[in-house]
Order: C-alpha cells, then sequence, then structure tokens
C-alpha cells in the first residue's frame, strides 16, 4: 500500500463524527487542516482541497485532502488526493490550485525536497508540479516538478516558491507564485502553451520591506474592471489599526500592464481584521460570482482542546465585489436556503443587559441593525453562560470594535483581544455574525469590512446577551443554520 493509500484509509477508519465539528464549516475528517487549495469547479461541482495531516492534529507531511459541493454550503468527502510519496515531493505536497481543463481536472502544487546544506542543516527545495485527475483520483505527470526552481533568476531563493496560482488568458495558462529576493517576498509569473512547459515570465509585484517578509498563497484576479492582488505576508509588523503583527492577509487594488506582467498597486488594505484568518484563495463560480475562501486559523494560536482529534476549519465562502476601491464580502447566497426558526425584533430598544426569547444558539446567522444611538458601548455576548464568554462591543465614541474571547475557555496564553477601526461608524451600522459551534464571522456594514475568529467552548454555553450602557434602538434577526442529517459533511 502506498503513503496515498494509507493516508485515505486512515481517514475512513478514524474520521471524527459530525456531530463533534462544526455544521457548514469545512473541517478535516480527522487530523490538522491548513491554507485551502485547488478551490475551483469541475464537471459542474465545486472543489475545494486542502492542506491536509491525517495522522496528527498537528502540522505535518503535506497532503491534500478533498471536499465536493453543488452549492458551497453541503460538502461530501472524498478520497486523500495527493500524498508526498515521490523523490520531488517526499517533504510535502504544498499549497496550490486548479483548474478544469480538456485532459482533465489539473491540480498544480509545490513539491518539496528535502536536501543537506553546507552547514549540515536540512534544506527544502520547493518547486512546482502538476497532478491531473477525473475529480476523484489523481495522477502525477512523468515530467515534474514542471517548474523547477531553476527557472528563477539566480538571486531568487529557490527555498522559498511556493503556492502556486493558475488561470487561462487568451489560450494562455498564467501562473503565479510567492517567492522571495534577499528579506523582500514578491510574486513571480510564469506562463506556458501545453502546463508542461513553463517560461519565466516577471515579477508581478514585490514588496519594499515594509509588508513582511515572504509572501505566501498569491491570487491575482480582475474583478469589475479592477485588478486585485491578495497575499498572505508573513512576519508583519502592526500597523496602526490596519495591520495586526504576524501572519496577515492583505489585498492590493492597482493597474495590470498585460505587456510587461507588472502590477502597479496605488491601495493596500487588510482582507480581514479578525484572530484566525490566513492564506485565502478565490474562484470564479460558473455564474461569474468571485467566491472567496480562507483559513479559519492561525500559525501562533493552536489551542484546540486535546482530546479534539481534528484542528483547523475554514471560513464560509464569500461572495466579493468591489466598490470605490474597497473588496466587500459576504457569506454566499446558497446559505439562505439553510435558514430556519427565523425570530426577529423590530425597533427594540437595548438598554443594560438583557436576552430576548429565541436569540440564542450556536449555529446561527445573527443580524443587528442600528437604527438610534445614545450610548458609548455596545456589547453582543455570544457562547454565553455563568461560567463563558466572548463578546463584541462597539464602542461608538472612536469608531472602533473590540473582540475578546478570553473567558471562552482558552487555556493556552494566546492572542484573545483584537481591536479594529470602522471605516464607517455612527447610525445605521449594520451587524452580521455568523457562528458555527466553534467559530465567528463577522460582517460589518454589508461586508465592507469583516473579521473571523475561533473559540472552542463547551456547546452548552449557547446564550446571548445584550449589553448597553445607554439606549440603542435595534433591528435583530435570528436565523438557525439546519443542515439536513444526511446532508451534512459527516
Amino acid at each position: 500500500m502506498g503513503r496515498l493509500e494509507e493516508a485515505d484509509a486512515y481517514r475512513c477508519e478514524n474520521r471524527v463524527s459530525g456531530e463533534e465539528r462544526p455544521v457548514y464549516h469545512v473541517t478535516p475528517p480527522v487530523g490538522w487542516m491548513n491554507d485551502p487549495n485547488g478551490f475551483s469547479v469541475y464537471k459542474g461541482k465545486i472543489h475545494l482541497f486542502y492542506q491536509y495531516h491525517p495522522y496528527s492534529d498537528k502540522w505535518g507531511p503535506m497532503h491534500w485532502g478533498h471536499v465536493v459541493s453543488t452549492d458551497f454550503i453541503n460538502w461530501e468527502e472524498m478520497p486523500v488526493a495527493l500524498a508526498p510519496d515521490t523523490d520531488y515531493d517526499f517533504g510535502g505536497c504544498f499549497s496550490g490550485s486548479a483548474i478544469e481543463t480538456e485532459e482533465g481536472h489539473v491540480l498544480v502544487y509545490t513539491g518539496v525536497k528535502e536536501f543537506d546544506r553546507e552547514d549540515g542543516s536540512r534544506g527544502m527545495l520547493q518547486n512546482q508540479c502538476i497532478a491531473i485527475g477525473d475529480g476523484e483520483h489523481y495522477r502525477k505527470l512523468s515530467c515534474n516538478p514542471v517548474i523547477p526552481g531553476q527557472l528563477l533568476p539566480d538571486q531568487f531563493n529557490r527555498e522559498e516558491f511556493r503556492d502556486p496560482k493558475i488561470w487561462r488568458e487568451d489560450g494562455v495558462y498564467y501562473l503565479v507564485a510567492g517567492s522571495k529576493r534577499g528579506k523582500n517576498g514578491q510574486v513571480v509569473m510564469f506562463q506556458s502553451e501545453d502546463l508542461q512547459n513553463w517560461e519565466y515570465v516577471s515579477v508581478l509585484a514585490d514588496n519594499s520591506g515594509s509588508l513582511g517578509g515572504m509572501w505566501e498563497c498569491p491570487d491575482f484576479f480582475n474583478l469589475a474592471g479592477e485588478y486585485i492582488l491578495i497575499v498572505s505576508p508573513q512576519e508583519m509588523a502592526a500597523q496602526a489599526y490596519e495591520f495586526h503583527n504576524g501572519n496577515n492577509a492583505i489585498y492590493f487594488v492597482g493597474e495590470y500592464d498585460p505587456k510587461e506582467h507588472h502590477f502597479q498597486y496605488r491601495q493596500i488594505l487588510s482582507l480581514d481584521y479578525g484572530l484566525d484568518f490566513y492564506a485565502p484563495q478565490t474562484m470564479e463560480a460558473p455564474d461569474g460570482r468571485r467566491i472567496l475562501i480562507a483559513w479559519m486559523q492561525s500559525w501562533d494560536a493552536d489551542f484546540k482542546p486535546e482530546k479534539q482529534k481534528w484542528n483547523g476549519m475554514m471560513t464560509i465562502p464569500r461572495e466579493l465585489k468591489i466598490l470605490d476601491g474597497i473588496l466587500y464580502q459576504t457569506p454566499v447566497r446558497e446559505l439562505e436556503s439553510y435558514r430556519d426558526n427565523q425570530v426577529c425584533y423590530m425597533a427594540e430598544k437595548i438598554s443594560g443587559t438583557c436576552t430576548l426569547p429565541g436569540v440564542k444558539g450556536r449555529v446561527i446567522d445573527l443580524t443587528l441593525e442600528m437604527l438610534e444611538e445614545d450610548f458609548h458601548d455596545f456589547t453582543v455576548h455570544f457562547a454565553h453562560d455563568d461560567r463563558f464568554t466572548t463578546y463584541f462591543t462597539y464602542k461608538r465614541d472612536t469608531g472602533v470594535i473590540l473582540f475578546d474571547r478570553t473567558y471562552s475557555g482558552v487555556n493556552k496564553d494566546v492572542v484573545c483581544t483584537r481591536t479594529m477601526k470602522l471605516r464607517r461608524a455612527g447610525d445605521g451600522l449594520k451587524l452580521r455574525m455568523l457562528l458555527d459551534r466553534f467559530s465567528v464571522e463577522l460582517f460589518i456594514n454589508d461586508g465592507e469590512q469583516t473579521f473571523s475568529a475561533v473559540f472552542y467552548t463547551p456547546l452548552e454555553a449557547d446564550e446571548i446577551v445584550f449589553v448597553c450602557d445607554g439606549m440603542a434602538t435595534v433591528n435583530i434577526r435570528k436565523a438557525d443554520i439546519i443542515l439536513s442529517a444526511d446532508r451534512q459533511l459527516q
């Protein structure tokens, strides 16, 4: 039995019950998950792959896990797609992307090969590789790696060359990947006419040094006439409220020169302001929507319960729109089909501490719309009981939102609070919260800003409590998210 078959057999024999995992967010059946990979459509189905280590709840030799869906909400587990089982990828099948072709479903990934440095330490050469399949099973090309590090200019770092994103334009395949020159991250571009013979084209965009180090998981696309570049920089330093310390996900808006293959950006913003959001990847849906999904976890905050045998989850897939140079993100509209037990309070007066009948739960879609504001602080506690709580506080005087999971049951010294500045505050503020057992995603003002975070509070804590130090008039809408047992990812 090969490494691929062993991994899939382990997945099947050790999978964790769906009752122990989120309801409508993708999680690994067992073991570790990180970056989304190969987010694409093939033969009418939506495919999502992910970095996967089935044998442990910690990062390890990377495989590709695989799920499929017809609506971005219900996901079906598929066999493990890739395992590190060849000379050129024995160190891991790192992140990549996918594209539908006449030859089949093409996966493009980074193969990692370990080697001994002159000083005796171990290094990792990173090259780009291809596998082709039928949507369920995949075979690696015999000519791999199709883009070896030798194709990079001499001064580029061959040990920091990964995460290819592929697309086709005017009959030519293009691919961007993260790279590094010196201490600065950059995005490099390649092109091919046949997927096997590639040539280096350009540095699409680079880092002056102020935006972290290595740029991981690049994604480049046109949205309503605007060119967007998404990257995930490592080792960033905080900048006011916009960028936090460590691993970020940021986007650039700018102009692309198709002759020089260079992207000149004019605006840089965070993609998500939360504690747990990294390595986003987008795809174009059959109806033309640009859909984004990301890993909802942080490299520096692994604090799941010790006995939990799965680790990591994805965000809800999000529809992207651009308005005045700002990316708006909203949960895919397909989620609306799974809303049930709806409760509405219109022009509700909130003062002091209160709960509302029917407004509770850990798998819900909750929207608050401020109509009148006469207060300093307005707080929403969730996953709450007499022992645990997590909350958002809207601080009206300063136009910021504070998140705090200190009392969610965290038992490690990880970051628990973060404050974000609203681009647009004041009367009419709209907050939409998606809860799914162990996570919250906040969509502010119809997705103008987002905030994603995980917490592992016991499920018995399911109260929602509102606290206002003055008077707020609010529209409140709550719905349970229900997937039938025979359709929920098991």
